[in-house]
């Protein structure tokens, strides 16, 4: 396989020093190398929109300074009294923090924003993908999935290293897991209105440069990512990198000068008046049709790639294919296909955006796999008593309605990150985030759950017995669906957020799992679910050929059955007979063969 270069941009160790390049649209731009708090300052040469240098030594903190004109009404913010964080970073000295300084202009800000570290950049191409469509995707964050794990060292408690430990991978293995989904372990900054609140993001949703790791959660470095991902490898599960290239934390004409806005603006999207798009509704989107951005996003998979992940989930994707419509025929899909080395990994966007036009389920290449919506609420109305049989047994069978071809494109989920926890869904009718200090108001607010008649924990067994059944019937669903099945970290057994859909600011015991107080039952169930599975034709091509669809008590369905909400039997041929999966919705999930899956 043809290996890419490495990229022209960012800090690249020669012969005799370091190579600096930044892209910059300034009338001027230094490279501020720093030891300790002393900084000393070089001028970059200009070549187009490149400014560059090459210096002595190669163990350098740095970060640049831009000047040119300052006018946020035109979009430039060309400010020299801002210290900027390399774009193509890969490691940074300290983590971003909030300062109303970031914001205001002629205010110094070398001593709170990170400096970045020079660091040689991989270069060797990585092994194949481990994962394959139609394995068990599991989704964690990588701070709040250690922090209580009594087995990790506390040392190493919230950290990236944690995932090779070998308690973290003997419970992956039982689970069955062909590859962990990391929410974003690159650099993030806060919201400007948590500080305020006590709060921090939790999350990483709000990345600052799209390279950098955060110093928290991979505090070793590009090393600790090759190291972990390495050691994931060897026990067979591949690593899924969740990134975002919708914004970046800037946000908008009240945020931080931080990097892109104070070295190249235009890498913003903007109207013709020059207002600043907001389609992730974050302040700011960044613009694909310029092939700079573009040039930074094949960068920085390649990168990830050359670590030896296997695929990438894209945060809010439409925005990749945005000018300022959505086009999937965008260039960066062609990009990624053609490219000898991101050709072989797996992709996930999420098909949605806040932007005209930004629901895309199904609208992505053919080779791409998306976070199916439609799978998630129709799957939970059906256990929740209000949804059809013939919507169910849709998704059941790959969501053919969305998806063409052979295989199914489908990520199924019931449960992720973002909005109610599988235990929380059957325990709440309405989303209790009062603790985000938003006055309950974010969030989703018309989230498919259900209470059973209280709102909460509750001790009435008969409550307690219906809620254990509809989460059994909603992971067994899961599990016996065509498609790529995904499992957020903590909910096979059975972790709360009490109540809480957005736990995004909430990085404390509200999202960290609770590994001491874990439904073990349930995750022995969840075992055998995804054993079961694996034993089974029922992977993103198929078994649906030779498959016959039965009404519950045998006979064929009828159009009349399918627009009920009872149920039906699904009969597999298997050897010498049939395995007949039933979906009933006053009893739940089982499989005749001799095995109950419901017990």
């Amino acid at each position: 396989m043809t290996n890419q270069p490495t990229p022209l941009l960012g800090a690249m160790p020669v012969p005799g020093g370091t190579r600096f390049a930044v892209r910059s649209t300034a009338d001027r731009v230094e490279l501020c190398l720093f030891d300790g708090a002393q900084e000393r300052r070089v001028a970059l040469a200009r070549e187009g929109d490149v400014w560059s240098a090459t210096v002595p030594g190669r163990d350098h903190l740095y970060g640049y300074r831009a000047h040119g004109e300052y006018d946020p009404a035109r979009n430039l913010w060309f400010d020299p009294a801002k210290l900027l964080v390399d774009p193509y970073a890969l490691e940074l000295d300290r983590p971003f923090i909030q300062s109303p300084r970031l914001g205001r202009y002629g205010e110094d800000t070398a001593d709170i924003v990170p400096r970045a570290r020079v660091v040689a950049p991989l270069t060797e191409p990585p092994a194949p993908p481990l994962f394959r469509s139609g394995g068990l995707i599991y989704e964690l964050n990588v701070r709040g999935f250690s922090m209580r794990h009594p087995a990790i060292p506390p040392e190493q408690r919230g950290t990236l290293a944690a995932l090779a430990h070998p308690a973290v991978l003997d419970h992956l293995r039982k689970l069955g897991v062909a590859a962990v989904e990391l929410m974003p372990i690159t650099a993030a900054i806060d919201e400007r209105h948590l500080p305020p609140l006590g709060l921090r993001n939790g999350w990483g949703y709000n990345p600052v440069v799209p390279m950098a790791l955060c110093p928290e959660r991979v505090p070793g470095g590009v090393a600790e990512l090759v190291a972990t991902i390495a050691a994931l490898r060897q026990a067979g599960i591949g690593v899924i990198l969740d990134l975002v290239f919708n914004h970046m934390g800037e946000s908008d004409v009240q945020g931080a000068t931080l990097s892109f806005r104070g070295l190249d603006p235009d890498v913003y999207a903007r109207t013709a008046d020059g207002t600043l798009i907001n389609d992730a509704g974050t302040g700011n989107t960044l613009d694909a049709s310029r092939p700079s951005v573009r040039a930074a996003i094949l960068d920085s998979l390649r990168h990830f790639a050359r670590a030896g992940v296997d695929g990438f989930r894209f945060d809010l994707a439409p925005v990749l294919a945005r000018g300022p419509g959505f086009d999937p025929n965008a260039p960066i899909f062609a990009e990624i296909a053609a490219d000898p080395l991101l050709s072989t990994r797996v992709m996930i966007a999420e098909p949605w955006d806040i932007g005209p036009g930004g629901y895309q389920l199904g609208a992505f290449p053919e080779h791409w796999l998306e976070w199916n919506d439609r799978y998630r609420d129709q799957v939970r109305r059906f256990w929740r008593g209000d949804g059809r049989s013939g919507d169910l047994a849709t998704r059941v069978a790959g969501s053919a309605d969305i998806f063409t071809g052979a295989a199914s494109r489908s990520v199924n989920f019931v449960a992720a990150h973002d909005g109610f926890t599988l235990a929380d869904m059957v325990a709440y009718a309405g989303r209790h985030n009062q603790a985000n200090g938003e006055d309950n108001r974010d969030g989703h607010g018309d989230e498919v759950s259900w209470n059973h008649g209280v709102e909460g924990p509750s001790d009435d067994p008969a409550i307690r017995t219906a809620r254990i059944r509809s989460v059994r019937a909603l992971l067994a669903t899961l599990f016996l669906s065509r498609g790529t099945p995904m499992l957020t970290a903590g909910d096979e057994f059975g972790r709360s957020q009490g109540g809480n859909n957005n736990g995004y600011a909430q990085d404390n015991d509200t999202t960290w799992l609770d590994w001491a107080n874990r439904d073990e039952a349930l995750e022995e169930f969840v075992a055998r679910l995804s054993a079961f599975r694996r034993a089974l034709p029922l992977d993103a091509t198929g078994w649906l050929a030779e498959a016959e669809w039965r009404h519950l008590a045998g006979a064929p369905m009828t159009p009349e059955d399918w627009d009920r909400g009872d149920g039906f039997a699904l009969h597999l041929p298997m050897d010498e007979e049939s395995l007949i999966l039933r979906f009933d919705q006053a009893h739940g999930v089982s499989a005749i063969r001799g095995t109950l899956l419901e017990s």
